[in-house]
């Protein structure tokens, strides 16, 4: 830590944000509203903060990490499993709010987390949208798996009608997401330029628009890191001889989505399918290939909007 470095942890939920300020063990609380977000704002402007760490909670903390963007406040969200097991390495076991606002702080200054920019109300916007298909999405999947076990008529019923809403309501947010992405100019370049690509389609586009605001501001392994496409290392005891390598953490929404879009890149992309088909007949495992597709194509992606380039069949990007 650099003499006079504060580092903030803010410790979120539905209700309000309780607040520790390192090394000068400062607390409070606010709200977790726009009056709240306002005494926080307040409360740190001013100071030589370098980091402001909050947990990704689902959506309580946007709000708040907006507000203290617009401040120009050095706000930064974190994966909470990274604080958790940061946690477990201090020896803390106890549990408040109180106390893990300081964790929080603690993990600021000990691992100090990168700052990156902030979206805006239309990112953040998109994002929501994004979310509520994905949500649709998986109770139609859900109500269709019913359907499958051949329910009683007047379920069966029920079920049809709870299926035919929930696909209505799907083309409506897709409606609402293409003409959110139509109307800025930026989002709609982007998005054209990703589509370019073989394999990827509106809703691996849309979902890197709104969940990885930093495509194209990151080197490549900056980026595989961030969605966690760079499996690491579980050479441990008798697990050294599986050679297994694994996934954790990062932006598992992203994931989820690109996983898919690699998939059909597999099939239809000749540079995806190409890497694909090598792996394979190296004697690879088809999920272990496609995890390596998986960070080749993301890595192409960030390149194409890093560069302002659409798609070239040329690409030899590692």
């Amino acid at each position: 830590m650099q003499e006079g470095e504060i580092n903030v942890g803010v410790d979120v939920s539905k209700e309000k944000l309780d607040v520790h300020v390192r090394p000068l063990g400062e607390r409070f609380t606010v709200d977790n509203d726009a009056k709240g977000h306002a005494r926080l704002v307040k409360r740190l402007r001013g100071r030589p903060i370098m980091r402001i760490v909050l947990e990704a909670t689902g959506g309580y903390e946007a709000s708040a990490v907006l507000a203290l963007g617009q401040a120009g406040l050095p706000a930064c969200v974190v994966n909470p499993r990274q604080v958790h097991d940061f946690k477990k390495s201090t020896g803390q076991l106890a549990k408040t709010d109180v106390i893990d606002a300081e964790v929080l702080s603690h993990f600021g200054e000990a691992i100090r987390p990168d700052v990156r920019p902030l979206p805006d109300e239309t990112a953040l916007e998109l994002s929501a949208l994004v979310a509520r298909r994905r949500q649709l999405v998986e109770m139609r999947t859900a109500e269709l798996n019913r359907l499958e076990k051949n329910p009683k008529r007047a379920i069966a019923r029920g079920l049809r009608r709870h299926v035919d809403w929930l696909e209505k309501e799907i083309r409506q947010v897709e409606e609402d997401l293409d003409k959110m992405i139509k109307g800025s100019p930026l989002m709609s370049e982007k998005s054209g330029r990703l589509q370019t690509t073989p394999g990827v389609g509106p809703v691996l586009s849309r979902s890197l628009l709104a969940d990885l605001p930093e495509l194209g501001t990151l080197n490549r392994k900056e980026v595989a890191a961030l969605v966690d496409v760079a499996p690491f290392n579980d050479d441990s005891g008798k697990r050294v001889k599986d050679g297994n390598r694994h996934i954790r953490g990062g932006r598992a929404n992203v994931r989820c989505v690109l996983y898919m879009g690699a998939s059909s890149a597999a099939r239809h992309n000749p540079v995806i399918r190409a890497l694909y088909n090598r792996l394979l007949e190296g004697g690879k495992k088809k999920k272990v290939a496609l995890v390596a597709c998986m960070r080749k194509l993301l890595t192409i992606l960030n390149a194409m909007i890093r560069t302002g380039s659409d798609w070239d069949p040329n690409f030899a990007i590692a």
